[in-house]
């Protein structure tokens, strides 16, 4: 009997008591893969207080291409990002967020135009068009954005989009903090990598509130930026190290 074949593709979906979204969400995922080959989607349960894990449970019985990881308690985005991240089993992570405003359709057009950048890109990073938050919120967002740009020149005009595809072993290599996924065009450009940028278009969350987002507010990260800002300074050329093997019919001392 044959092993399963290993998965080209991880979708990695990071939610917080979003019940109400996992099925619809899990549907379109599974159309939007279909024409990738094999492929997984791991769901990180941060801690949900609600159905959510139920839900899942549920879909994974009839889905067995779906993962559950959960938290025994919330430990915010980035830690459920990286969790998903060190459980994928694929080579290429695409990361969604799990309350439907990004449209899985856009997960093919990410994932080929990481492949068509070759192996110097690490991240093709989604960024929104057509914002559907508050008011107050896009504006909030915009000064952030704008003063990220302009301290770390990441060449990046919207961090906060949850959608990326991004190569698994790239992405481990990267410090770690919470809030690193609003900083990964910068951090994977200081890893030496390119980053390609994929216009996607923001839909409203199906159902329930926001449970993630809280970045937004510039004060709330001026701390992380400083940091980032920091790491990037300290960086240095990273040496290209070669074993050289004894000549052949010589042992080594």
């Amino acid at each position: 009997m044959n092993a399963p074949a290993s998965p080209r593709i991880s979708v990695v979906v990071p939610v917080r008591n979003e019940a109400g979204n996992v099925g619809p969400l899990v549907a379109e995922i599974e159309a939007a893969c279909a024409r990738l080959g094999v492929f997984e989607v791991v769901y990180v349960n941060d801690g949900s207080t609600d159905a959510t894990e139920g839900a899942l449970v549920d879909l994974m019985a009839t889905r067995p291409w779906l993962r559950q990881i959960r938290h025994a308690r919330s430990c915010g985005q980035s830690a459920a990002v990286r969790s998903g991240v060190r459980a994928a089993t694929a080579p290429i992570v695409v990361t969604i967020d799990g309350d439907g405003q990004n449209d899985p359709a856009y997960i093919p057009k990410l994932v080929e135009a990481l492949d068509a950048a070759g192996a110097s890109a690490g991240l093709a990073a989604g960024q929104r068009l057509g914002r559907k938050d508050t008011g107050f919120k896009k504006l909030q967002s915009r000064i952030a954005n704008g003063v990220r740009s302009r301290v770390l020149r990441d060449g990046t005009r919207d961090t906060g989009c949850g959608l990326k595809a991004l190569r698994r072993d790239v992405y481990l290599s990267l410090p770690y903090f919470d809030a690193l996924h609003r900083f990964m065009p910068a951090l994977v450009r200081r890893e030496g990598y390119e980053v390609v940028l994929v216009d996607v278009v923001d839909r409203p969350r199906l159902t329930g509130v926001s449970n993630y987002g809280f970045f937004d507010r510039l004060w709330v990260g001026i701390l992380d930026l400083a940091g980032v800002w920091w790491l990037i300074r300290r960086r240095r050329t990273a040496p290209v190290a070669t074993e050289i093997k004894a000549p052949f019919g010589r042992e080594t001392p």
